[in-house]
């Protein structure tokens, strides 16, 4: 049988290594059928990236500099030449200085403020703009964001305002897109352990905290970010847009430790 995402193509932003959250989502896509291409910065990366992108049948690898406007364009070139049109797009893309993700926010420095915001929100906007025209049957978009958004977390820093501004961010670009027919949404995972989680000051107290309190017990899995993202790309996702989806083992509804852990 045929699965949710066969006929359909898209680009993944993000991946670093097998255990990040771009790849558990880009091996849900393909194995329900989706045809890929990815993004990635510098040969290290890329070299990373390259098994896993030929593990899914994958032969679009693209060099992108989210900050640098040339690079964006060629990278949007590439797709359009090859494919001529897009389906989906999974934005998972962040960045602070990891010397500002200890302590307190108000150290944060002016440099990292803009450099943060820049890469971990505005470069969604951007690449939502030039995947717009590429989405000729509408399509889907979505990024990830972290519960840090709006409830203080320790250390998240810098990063709790990017990610309430991308979240914001999402609202705006479905309310624009949508008579387009393109759906916009974020994904926000509970804390998982990839390589941008482990830069943020105590990961491991935090990674272990949520999973001791969630109502599930645990945090999420790779395979079910991947399995939501799986719906917000296909047509089961139809008329979802403008929406967080939290897939954090319902720790978000917390207003306090389990009994057994205060």
């Amino acid at each position: 049988m045929p699965g949710l995402m066969t006929g359909k193509r898209g680009l993944v932003m993000g991946v670093a290594n097998e255990r990040s959250i771009a790849w558990g989502i880009a091996k849900a896509l393909a194995d329900e059928g989706a045809e890929l291409a990815f993004s990635y910065q510098g040969e290290a990366f890329g070299k990373r990236l390259q098994p896993l992108a030929e593990s899914v049948g994958s032969d679009i690898l693209v060099d992108v500099d989210v900050t640098d406007d040339a690079s964006m364009d060629a990278a949007f070139e590439v797709l359009a030449d090859r494919w001529g049109s897009l389906d989906f797009v999974v934005h998972s893309i962040a960045y602070s200085d990891k010397n500002e993700l200890t302590g307190r926010f108000v150290e944060t420095s002016r440099t990292n403020f803009k450099n943060s915001l820049d890469i971990s929100c505005y470069s969604f906007v951007d690449v939502a703009r030039r995947a717009r025209p590429l989405m000729v049957n509408g399509g889907s978009m979505m990024t990830l964001t972290y519960m840090g958004s709006n409830r203080v977390q320790p250390n998240y820093n810098v990063m709790g305002v990017a990610k309430a501004a991308l979240e914001s961010a999402v609202r705006y670009l479905a309310n624009d897109l949508g008579p387009e027919g393109i759906r916009v949404n974020a994904i926000s995972p509970g804390p998982m352990k990839t390589l941008a989680g482990a830069a943020i000051g105590g990961a491991r107290k935090t990674y272990k905290t949520t999973e001791m309190n969630a109502p599930l017990r645990s945090n999420a899995t790779l395979e079910a970010v991947g399995g939501t993202a799986v719906y917000l790309a296909s047509d089961q996702g139809a008329f979802t847009t403008g929406e967080i989806i939290r897939v954090d083992g319902g720790y978000h509804i917390l207003g306090m430790m389990q009994a057994e852990n205060l």
